[in-house]
């Protein structure tokens, strides 16, 4: 009874030989073609089951437990998950389980949200709290993960001799559905659940919302649009989607790895929030500042991401130097400038009433203005009473 192994699981089945094959045991039989093919006498169908779980995450090893544990029937699953990536070409809106909107930037192309539709961001948001929460990025990651923040990411940069800044182009829509399978795989899944939660957790953009995104006429942005055309028409995370934020960090994790060990080699501090890295030295980094970029060049594309060279950044003590816009030069601060302009929106929502200094059309100014006196107040303590009086004057409608 000979074993076969596939895919790690064993088989065991017994045959009889067709006389037709010609041999058995080095003998020479005659050929019986009446005797037709191998006889199968039984067989053993191998069983599902979780692989190493490095993490706790929840142990899920078919697609019938993956439905029933985020409450779905089997076909609203498949529906969800669009395997066949059939959103990139429905017609209907109404079918879709994305929406689009293109936001406009100053400069470069325009970012598309792709927001997913309220049963699938549902399912999306529990897919992050109880699967993809409980895997650890990596430590030098600050965005998107609690008890770290932009204030955080930006303290490990305080009164460093020079602060070398990059940005990585098109985050979330580099991150491709390979990568996310991967996080799923290496958490213990069966290749089918992490196909389907890969499926939930990424999107191919339908061909009538990128129509919407005009050609540029500068030629650097012509090249760029071809490359985000090409990211978004293939699975990537979904730049909206809750998911995204979380699983970006794990996809980045052999790139924070190994900019971490350069920085380590190098005497150098290094940190990343969401797509901005940051590292900051002194008189080594800066003597060798050109052959370190070139290194963290090299690296970043060697993990599948590109830099966005025209938001790469080099500051020395002598300027300001900001980290995710905390000003670091002496200790973590709100740049002058962006405290000036708090102050004269609150005193002309004060004097002139709320929507006046609403120039911005922000739907709830209120809170918006709430949040930027928080952010100013912890970075800087002295100021935030100031700013909370402003506040106090403002006459807000009924």
């Amino acid at each position: 009874m000979p074993d076969i192994t596939s895919h790690g699981l064993r088989y065991s089945i017994r045959v009889r030989r067709a006389a037709h094959d010609g041999s058995s045991r080095g003998e020479v039989l005659p050929r019986d073609p009446g005797r037709g093919w191998p006889e199968i006498n039984g067989r053993l169908f191998p069983v599902a089951r979780m692989g190493p779980m490095r993490w706790p995450v929840p142990e899920i090893a078919t697609l019938a437990d993956l439905a029933a544990h985020l409450d779905l029937h089997l076909s609203e699953l498949e529906w969800l998950a669009d395997v066949r990536g059939l959103e990139r070409s429905v017609p209907a809106e109404k079918l879709r389980n994305y929406s689009y909107r293109w936001i406009p930037r100053d400069r470069g192309l325009p970012r598309l949200l792709e927001m997913p539709k309220r049963r699938l961001k549902e399912v999306q948001r529990r897919v992050l709290r109880e699967i993809v929460d409980p895997i650890p990025p990596h430590p030098d990651a600050h965005g998107f993960r609690r008890g770290h923040s932009a204030l955080t990411n930006a303290r490990r940069h305080t009164g460093a001799g020079l602060v070398i800044g990059f940005d990585l182009e098109d985050f979330f829509a580099s991150v491709t559905g390979g990568r996310v399978y991967g996080i799923f795989r290496g958490a213990g899944y069966p290749e089918t659940v992490a196909h389907r939660l890969t499926a939930l957790s990424t999107n191919v953009v339908s061909r009538d919302a990128w129509h919407e995104l005009p050609e540029p006429e500068r030629a650097d942005l012509i090249a760029k649009r071809h490359r985000l055309g090409r990211r978004l028409a293939t699975p990537h995370l979904p730049q909206g989607a809750p998911t995204s934020p979380a699983l970006a960090n794990l996809a980045a994790f052999g790139l924070d790895r190994r900019l971490s060990a350069l920085a380590l080699a190098t005497g150098v501090t290094y940190s990343r929030y969401a797509d901005d890295l940051s590292f900051s030295g002194g008189r080594q980094l800066a003597a060798r500042a050109a052959p370190f970029r070139r290194l963290v060049e090299e690296i970043v594309e060697d993990e599948g991401f590109r830099l966005n060279r025209r938001k790469s950044w080099l500051t020395s003590r002598a300027g300001r130097q900001a980290v995710t816009g905390v000003v670091v030069n002496a200790h973590p601060n709100l740049a002058r400038v962006e405290y000036d302009r708090l102050r004269a929106t609150l005193h002309d929502a004060a004097l002139h009433g709320p929507e006046y200094a609403n120039r911005t059309g922000v739907a709830d100014f209120r809170a918006h203005l709430l949040g930027r006196i928080a952010w100013a107040g912890s970075l800087n303590p002295a100021r935030r009473h100031k700013l909370d009086r402003l506040f106090g004057q403002i006459t807000w409608p009924s």
